[in-house]
């Protein structure tokens, strides 16, 4: 590429060059003449989520390590606005400094970048209380392949009605542009942070209960079940908030655990290993389905008969289950494509998360096409008409 300053990086192959765009318009620039050329794009924030999706060989890997840091932030409009390569641990920092903080809490958080945790929609379990990637992404900037940044929503809360299109960008996979900034609601930062966790014998005593806590009128920030292989079923419930109403939500919480005869304890690091179990999961592969409310118990119980059955986390609140399996390859396979045909048989979704390398070439992240697969990729030709951004990554891409 002409006039780019490109090295090697020893981590991939030699013939996959690697840039770090110091500003959003050297992006810009980057991207244009690599469409010119006809080059490939791999997109990298800090590289946590590197597993997503069925990516194929590139021929540039375009860094936005350099586009990092706090552009704004108005603590009394509530925002913050962020350089897309910003570490969510700097971010985190930065924004308790002024007592307030962003209500995500993805897998990879301390690493993950601002940029790759929209890219990915990367939600973890405070979404059901605070919102997701997309309720709170209310502005971004996105170098484009023709050598444009393009800029959507705004700096404050209220935005005017229209088209959204950094609803676009959110679990687009790099497939349309580079996020070169982003600008996010904040919230003050909680009085008190308490918990508690409960162990049941049976499913349905864990996931009554769980049920129970996130329909109350004491709203928690986080209801997640939890099985392994060998454990019980374990219910983890998490309050943030005044001192009184996180008094409250718990007394409530522990009331609905007695009534189903579980033993709760103080929640201590439980929330850590449930939420980090993507980065755990290198082995094997990974499942992860949207499914109704009602449907979680028994998709639980199906999914504990497996075989190849590792781990389970559920996230009540939400819907979203995760299933880690462990087997021989067949076996992981069949287990994988089951589980896949389980959440569809109840009016759910899935995909493959993650999976061993090897294991690539036969188990896809999108065993069935999406539904709007045809809209989704006359978007795709609109953005990336030359089709450089992260071949493979995406079910459109």
């Amino acid at each position: 590429m002409p006039g780019v300053r490109l090295r090697v990086d020893s981590a991939v192959t030699a013939t996959l060059a690697r840039t770090t765009p110091a500003d959003p318009a050297e992006c810009a620039r980057l991207l244009a003449e690599a469409a010119g050329d006809r080059r490939t794009v791999r997109i990298t924030g800090a590289g946590t989520k590197s597993y997503l999706g069925d990516a194929g060989a590139t021929d540039v890997e375009l860094s936005t390590e350099r586009l990092a840091g706090v552009i704004d932030h108005v603590p009394a409009d509530l925002t913050v606005t962020l350089g897309a390569g910003t570490r969510m641990a700097d971010v985190a920092a930065a924004l308790a400094r002024a007592g307030q903080f962003l209500p995500l809490d993805p897998p990879h958080a301390d690493a993950a970048t601002i940029g790759g945790v929209i890219a990915a929609n990367s939600n973890g379990f405070w979404r059901a209380r605070y919102g997701g990637v997309r309720d709170l992404l209310i502005g971004t900037r996105t170098a484009l392949t023709d050598g444009t940044i393009a800029r959507a929503g705004g700096l404050v809360v209220k935005n005017v009605a229209g088209y959204d299109l950094d609803k676009l960008l959110v679990g687009s996979l790099g497939t349309l542009g580079v996020i070169v900034e982003a600008t996010l609601k904040v919230l003050p930062l909680p009085e008190r942070s308490d918990g508690l966790v409960a162990r049941f014998d049976r499913p349905a005593d864990a996931f009554g209960t769980a049920h129970a806590i996130a329909r109350g009128a004491s709203r928690v920030d986080a209801c997640v079940v939890e099985r392994s292989a060998e454990g019980s079923w374990i219910l983890a419930v998490q309050s943030q908030g005044g001192g009184p109403t996180v008094d409250r939500a718990l007394r409530d919480a522990r009331r609905e655990v007695a009534t189903r005869h579980g033993d709760a304890t103080d929640l201590r690091d439980e929330l850590g290993p449930m939420r980090e179990l993507p980065a755990r999961a290198i082995e094997g592969a990974l499942v992860r389905v949207s499914l109704p409310l009602a449907a979680s118990a028994a998709f639980a119980e199906s999914a504990i008969g497996l075989e190849g059955f590792a781990a389970l986390v559920v996230d009540v609140a939400s819907g979203i289950a995760r299933v880690h399996l462990v087997n021989d390859d067949d076996a992981v396979i069949r287990d994988a494509e089951a589980l896949l045909l389980a959440a569809r048989m109840v009016g759910g979704a899935g995909r493959v998360e993650r999976r061993a390398e090897h294991l690539r070439s036969r188990l896809s992240t999108w065993p069935n096409r999406p539904n709007g697969d045809f809209l989704m990729r006359r978007i795709k030709d609109a953005f990336d008409p030359a089709g450089i951004l992260e071949p493979g990554r995406s079910a459109f891409a």
